[in-house]
């Protein structure tokens, strides 16, 4: 049975769900996006909406979904670097936080599937994913 390290775990899902993103026609803006108040898995833009998505990648029997991962903390960090980013680009766009959920083999670490959800969460609302 081989291991992974949560790096190589969470860069595994990063790497797919950036994929996933080109091909639905996203333009990727950054990866790991990083300040002192927190990180952003990937930022990216479609038409007129630039996207913050946190990556949660677990193995396909892990007993809870990736995204209860994300409380209400995260999303303050989360919500806190977004709005670093905004100002250092001086962006006048439609904002919206995404949650992409990859689901890996334990035994290979190939990615089994995805659940990209959009609008996961807005301002200091968490809403039910």
């Amino acid at each position: 049975m081989k291991l992974f390290t949560t790096k190589q775990t969470g860069d595994i899902g990063e790497k797919y769900t950036e994929r996933y993103l080109r091909k639905n026609g996203y333009k990727i803006l950054e990866r790991n996006y990083r300040r002192k108040c927190g990180e952003i898995d990937i930022i990216a833009q479609k038409g007129e909406y630039i996207i913050f998505t946190e990556v949660k990648t677990r193995a396909e029997n892990f007993w809870a979904r990736p995204y209860e991962a994300v409380d209400r903390r995260k999303i303050a960090r989360i919500m806190k670097t977004a709005a670093m980013y905004i100002a250092e680009k001086h962006l006048d766009a439609y904002f919206r936080f995404d949650v992409s959920e990859v689901f890996t083999d334990t035994q290979s670490g190939k990615v089994v599937d995805i659940n990209y959800i959009e609008n996961a969460f807005e301002g200091d609302s968490y809403e039910s994913i």
